[in-house]
């Protein structure tokens, strides 16, 4: 054998060795699934409460919608929507009020809250000419964290 055909057996040889080497190993890949899985279980949760803290602020925000556009009413009517008009009041002319100028907010109906409930509106209310609550996360009086209620009168 020549040196030329010598050094072609040799490249062939060292391919074939490479092409059965390339590919992982099964325990190569659960490391990566279990490094994978720790990251996830460290990431997780704070997305979670980030998504947890924005509907708090959802809620906040469509509360201070519901002031502006109680205000609104208020200044065409003359008085804030009584409790048992409540909110949807402001989508829908009540009775047969001549100088209601609505509807006051976009839409058709009065959003729920990002739970899913229904926002709660007193008028007179305890705290003011008007209450607007939202219950939280778990839609009963009361709670901690994203349970808690949200009202019209804290910020």
């Amino acid at each position: 054998m020549t040196s030329v055909t010598l050094q072609i057996v040799q490249r062939k040889l060292l391919r074939a060795r490479r092409a059965a080497q390339a590919g992982f190993t099964l325990i190569e890949m659960l490391v990566v699934i279990t490094i994978i899985g720790l990251i996830m279980a460290l990431v997780a949760p704070r997305v979670l409460n980030y998504l947890a803290e924005s509907k708090v602020k959802a809620a906040k925000i469509q509360i201070a919608s519901f002031g502006s556009a109680l205000d609104l009413y208020y200044l065409d009517v003359g008085h804030y929507p009584t409790s048992s008009e409540g909110l949807t009041a402001l989508v829908q002319r009540p009775g047969n009020l001549t100088t209601w100028n609505g509807p006051y907010l976009k839409g058709d109906i009065v959003p729920e809250d990002p739970w899913g409930h229904d926002y709660l509106y007193r008028s007179p209310g305890e705290h003011g000419p008007y209450d607007i609550l939202s219950y939280g996360s778990d839609g009963q009086e009361g709670g901690t964290g994203t349970a808690s209620d949200i009202t019209s009168w804290q910020h």
